[in-house]
């Protein structure tokens, strides 16, 4: 499954159908960072670790989590989706702790040069090195999905579809490393990931990933 720390209201609010998206002028977005601007239509993926699922219902989050007033709703039977830019956040084992970082039109020169310095990374993605392991041997399965149902919630690249949706394709990666590196990822390895709560309170775009599975973190 996908994370879900996200914001957006039911009903239409700030959320906006693929097809309405895919219509709009692109962003301009700065290097590094995954662009804002529209997705294509069919990029649109879901990420398990069963590779037989033919239809993908609407169910609960596992573990629901505080969403703020009147957005009790993403809790509840969803089914969830991340486009193609943001993909790199679900190239791990599906319970590894991560944080994963990239500029915005809104990140400053000295938050770049601390975090990125000359790295030419789109990228970057903290892991544990107990994570390195099960990161190098850990095959998943990204599923491919029709755009129809799916609207945005405009935060981070997720999507959430209210209906069932059947994949039209399927493919297994088994080189988590070299996907990461595929998609402009930058991985860097530290004992914790405690030293980077700051990240939060820099003008960089920060993601984590449960958390809740890594060391000393609650």
């Amino acid at each position: 499954g996908v994370g879900r720390r996200l914001q957006g209201k039911p009903g239409r609010g700030n959320v906006k159908s693929a097809r309405a998206r895919a219509k709009e002028a692109p962003a301009q977005a700065l290097r590094g960072g995954p662009r804002s601007g529209p997705i294509a239509p069919m990029d649109l993926h879901h990420f398990s670790d069963d590779p037989q699922i033919s239809v993908f219902e609407p169910r609960p989050v596992r573990t629901p989590s505080e969403r703020g007033p009147g957005r009790d709703w993403l809790n509840g039977p969803l089914v969830w989706a991340i486009d193609g830019d943001h993909q790199a956040m679900y190239l791990f084992p599906r319970d590894c702790p991560r944080i994963l970082v990239w500029p915005t039109a809104k990140t400053s020169a000295a938050d770049r040069e601390r975090w990125f310095g000359d790295s030419p990374a789109r990228i970057i993605a903290y892991v544990e090195w107990d994570w390195l392991e099960r990161l190098r041997t850990t095959a998943i399965h990204r599923y491919d999905l029709p755009p129809d149902s799916f609207e945005s919630l405009d935060d981070a690249g997720m999507w959430i579809s209210r209906a069932a949706v059947r994949p039209t394709a399927v493919d297994t990666l088994s080189d988590l490393p070299a996907a990461l590196r595929a998609q402009g990822v930058e991985l860097r390895l530290t004992e914790r990931l405690t030293h980077l709560r700051g990240l939060w309170s820099t003008t960089l775009h920060a993601s984590g990933l449960r958390l809740r599975n890594a060391q000393d973190w609650s």
